[in-house]
Order: C-alpha cells, then structure tokens, then sequence
C-alpha cells in the first residue's frame, strides 16, 4: 500500500521528488507557480530579502526581483487591499499575513470586497488571491501567536478555506488555489511546518525543527480543492480531522489499536461531504477533532451536517474533541492543545458499547 504521507497516487517519475518539510513544498508550489505565470506577485510582511519569518518564501526574491516578490508595510487591511485591486486587474497576488492571529483587521477587505467581487459585478471582475498565513498552536506562541480562526472564513460565502496536513498536499492544494479565480485562505498549521513530531502531542520538545517529512515532486502538480483524503481505512468509527489534528488522532488511534477510519478534510470549503457522508454510514460513529475553540467552530458545522445525512445510521452520539472556549493560554498550552489524553477519552466514551 502507498503510505498516504507521499500523496494521493504513486508519483510516476521518483527521480523528480525530493524529500521535503512543509515549509519547503509551500516554498516550493510560489516557485513552480511564479515560473509558469509572470501575473504570479508574493507580497506580505518581510516575505521579501528576509524570506519570511518561517522562510517560506526564501529565495523568491532573489530569484524573481522585487517587482514580483515585496515587502509591505505592517497594515494587513492595506496588505488584503491593495491584493483585491490587483486580482480585480488581471494579477494573482499571493499575500502572506505573517500570523493568522494578526488577520482580524484584514476581515473588512476580505469579507466586504474579495468574497463578494465576482457577485457584485456580475463576473466582470474576480479575486483570484490566495492568503497564506500559519495558524495553530503547539510552538509556544502564547496567546497571541497560537489562534485557529479558520471558522470565521468557513461562514464567509465566496471564500474558499485551506488545511493542508501534509507538505505533498500543502504543494498539491497551494498549486490549486493559485490557479482559482476565487479567494482562498490557505492556513497552514505551523506545529508541523518541519515535520510531525513523533508522537509528542501532548508536551513541549526541544528538538520540534528536526524531523523532515516525506517525498514531494519538484515540479508542478496540483490536488483538487474539495476533496477529503482517507488517510486510515477502518469500519468502528470514523474520525474528521485537518491539519495537525490529523497527525494527533492516528498517534491515538494507532495507541488504542481501535479499527478507526481517519479522514483529512484538507478542504473546509468546498466541504467533501460524500466521503464523509459514505464513511459515517459504514462505521456508524463519528468523531471530530480540531484545535479552534468548541463554540462555532468548523466541529459544530460537521457534527450538524453528519447529524442530517446519517442520523439513522448513528449508534452513539458524535463526539467533539477540541479548543477550550477561552483565549490561547501560554502557561496551560498543554492542556489547551487537544492531546492524546482528551483524544483518548473520547474514544472510550463513544466506543464504550460497541
């Protein structure tokens, strides 16, 4: 069987993959897509000389001059801005918020003009921009460094939103959402920008740069958005997971030995509902997990969703595993962070009478 961390099917050429973190395949998909179209720009907040604060876009620059590749000042509404009037013109601008945490004053231009540009003006105009911006927790960030607010996007019609867990899918998905005339947010969780951790979900490590990830092509492929991946097959229960939670729940699952089906959304939105609709009806029982806050979160509108396409196939109550409904707390990280302790409570509990 093809480990599912090489990607979606067998590359067909091995000799043009190369062994890659996160941070290089999204490095890697700028690049592929820049050479391919010149209307390509990266912008954001020392994205430029300095290759962004995690060196993602390192080299860029260098590489394709400071017309293409810019530094901006620090004003993420100017940032968003100034992005919307360029897609509207024929570029496809892809503007880093160096924080998803620091996204909030950038809501106005992304909910009021990006979202809607292609409905206002009947299709005359697009916004084909893509936001990259890390998001999570897990690295120390403390409160304001550590937020998921990929929900407020998943509300927002006409917005696309992003998770990549895997860099061979970061590369496939980043690829596709350049191309997309639409807005997408494209979030990437930096707890494993270099690599999953070994099974350490539930403690801080010293050593959380040292672990490369697994085979990416070097050239240009794309995953289609809206599309889930089955990362475990199993038949007792089914688990919704994206971005480093899916990491978490197979380092759970693979302790308890239970025949747990995990499924990587990739996507919010679109939202692959028929995998996750087909899934549930086999096992029977449903389990979400994500790092945002409980209240509103993108759990509540999967467990709703699951709730009306498989009530009658349900044979225990779906069960969310996720953020407490509080600010990011530095000092309690540990505890705030869904770990393998509250990932295997819940498994007991809706596992308990099968």
């Amino acid at each position: 069987m093809t480990d599912w961390r090489d990607g979606d099917s067998p590359v067909a050429d091995s000799s043009n993959t190369t062994r890659m973190n996160m941070i290089q395949a999204i490095n890697s998909a700028m690049d592929v897509m820049m050479d391919r179209d010149p209307d390509i720009v990266v912008m954001g907040e020392d994205v430029g000389y300095f290759g962004g604060v995690f060196r993602a876009t390192a080299g860029l620059q260098a590489k394709y001059g400071t017309r293409r590749v810019f530094d901006t000042p620090i004003t993420e509404c100017g940032i968003i801005g100034v992005a919307v009037g360029m897609g509207a013109y024929g570029l496809r601008p892809v503007p880093e918020i160096q924080f998803a945490d620091y996204i909030y004053p950038a809501l106005d231009q992304l909910v009021s003009e990006a979202a809607r540009l292609r409905y206002r003006s009947d299709g005359e105009f697009t916004s084909p921009i893509t936001v990259r911006s890390p998001f999570g927790g897990g690295i120390f960030g403390g409160q304001t460094h550590s937020q998921s607010p990929e929900g407020i996007f998943t509300h927002v019609s006409g917005i696309k939103t992003v998770i990549p867990s895997t860099p061979y899918d970061a590369k496939g998905l980043l690829i596709a959402a350049i191309e997309d005339n639409d807005p997408t947010i494209f979030f990437e969780p930096k707890r494993i920008y270099n690599g999953p951790f070994d099974g350490h979900w539930d403690k801080p490590t010293q050593n959380w740069s040292q672990h490369p990830a697994g085979e990416v092509p070097t050239g240009y492929y794309k995953i289609d958005l809206g599309k889930a991946k089955i990362v475990r097959a199993g038949d007792a229960l089914t688990v919704l997971a994206y971005g480093t939670m899916v990491h978490v729940a197979l380092a759970v699952i693979q302790e308890a030995g239970v025949d747990a089906e995990v499924i990587d959304l990739r996507t919010l939105v679109p939202l692959d509902i028929q995998t996750i609709e087909a899934s549930v009806k086999k096992t029977g029982r449903c389990m979400i997990v994500h790092e945002a806050t409980r209240t509103s979160g993108f759990g509540a509108e999967l467990s709703a969703l699951v709730q009306e396409r498989c009530f009658y196939h349900l044979e225990a109550p779906i069960e969310r595993v996720t953020g407490f409904d509080t600010p990011y707390p530095h000092s309690l990280e540990w505890a705030y962070f869904p770990g393998p302790v509250r990932i295997g409570e819940a498994l007991k509990k809706i596992m308990k009478d099968a």
